[in-house]
């Protein structure tokens, strides 16, 4: 497959490149400071410097061209504030997705958040709140996309403990939890190669079910969700 990751420097992003690319996918991952590009360069991938919140959609779609999917990884990060978390979480997912349709490339992998379309919890402070509201929005945009093939993933609560290969994957709601980064790698890879899911929403947490096997359940006849 030809595998396009939008914000390529992010640590599921890195962790998901080099699954990619050693199993013989390529892969380009859209960064926006060329001073990330040896990182991305070290996992295999191909880096591609376009900084989403200035980049227009034809643009991106130049970047898009001819893959077969595309990922959005991308997120304004620790430390920023409400504004850029609807500049990246939301408008620059959007714009991702607008050039995805203009490049013809139906495969759209979204990584969320749980919690995203749900009223944010009191208490975690103005920047969380704007960032579960702009995964929320991003989300909806996407689900009134009839030209795109796409899948919410929804993390929980990220950690850097090595994978397990176990986890518990299924339509929200599902409780809260962590997974570790390289089960979120894993899990995304998995889904990319598993084409008949697609337009679902999906909840991930470590669990008791070999990855391989999650990813099977969640396929039935007939081909893509609604």
């Amino acid at each position: 497959m030809d595998i396009v990751i939008a914000g390529g420097h992010g640590q599921i992003a890195l962790r998901l490149s080099r699954l990619l690319a050693a199993r013989g996918d390529t892969v380009r991952s859209i960064i926006r400071d060329p001073g990330h590009a040896g990182d991305v360069g070290d996992t295999g991938a191909r880096p591609v410097v376009c900084d989403l919140e200035s980049a227009d959609a034809a643009e991106v779609a130049g970047h898009l061209t001819g893959a077969d999917a595309v990922v959005f990884a991308a997120g304004a990060g620790p430390g920023s504030g409400a504004a850029r978390k609807d500049t990246v979480d939301r408008a620059a997912s959007v714009l991702t997705a607008d050039a995805a349709e203009r490049a013809g490339v139906r495969g759209f992998l979204q990584i969320s958040a749980m919690g995203a379309g749900e009223p944010p919890a009191p208490g975690r402070g103005e920047a969380w709140e704007a960032y579960i509201r702009a995964k929320g929005a991003a989300e909806d945009d996407l689900r009134h996309r009839d030209a795109l093939d796409w899948l919410i993933l929804r993390p929980g609560r990220l950690t850097d403990d090595p994978g397990t290969g176990l986890v518990r994957l299924e339509e929200p709601p599902i409780g809260r939890g962590a997974v570790t980064r390289d089960d979120v790698a894993a899990v995304i890879a998995a889904l990319l190669g598993a084409r008949d899911v697609r337009r679902r929403t999906l909840d991930l947490l470590n669990g008791g079910t070999p990855i391989a096997d999650a990813v099977a359940s969640l396929r039935r006849p007939g081909g893509q969700e609604v």
